[in-house]
């Protein structure tokens, strides 16, 4: 399973790829959003976490631009902050799920699933 990270704080990416190393093949990092979408049309990820407040785009912007050009995405908001309106305004940007910074269990959760019972990391297909 390939995963692209997009968070400008690279000890939160680092945390991350840390947290779920034992469950992906491959990282793919990225501190913006700016190049976000010519990252995944290169790397093709399974996966994509995108934290929501960045430097020059936002990452419900690039969650709707990534899934106007790829709607096959899966998109999951990692973020800090934690409101019903945050929320909304994910799905409404296309996000499959949202999970809040402080609890990544259901990051962890998402992708033992995603892989089955006694499945090594792979794809998310």
């Amino acid at each position: 399973m390939k995963v692209m990270i997009v968070d400008d704080h690279a000890g939160i990416r680092k945390m991350m790829m840390s947290y779920l190393s034992d469950l992906v093949d491959e990282f793919v990092e990225f501190d913006d959003c700016s190049e976000v979408m010519a990252g995944y049309a290169t790397h093709k990820p399974d996966l994509v976490l995108m934290d929501i407040e960045m430097k020059h785009t936002d990452g419900l912007t690039a969650t709707r631009e990534i899934k106007k050009a790829f709607p096959e995405a899966i998109i999951v908001i990692v973020s800090q902050w934690e409101s019903d309106q945050l929320r909304e305004n994910a799905r409404k940007a296309g996000a499959d799920r949202y999970i809040n910074k402080t609890n990544l269990k259901p990051l962890r959760d998402l992708l033992k699933q995603a892989l089955g019972p006694g499945e090594a990391p792979g794809s998310l297909n």
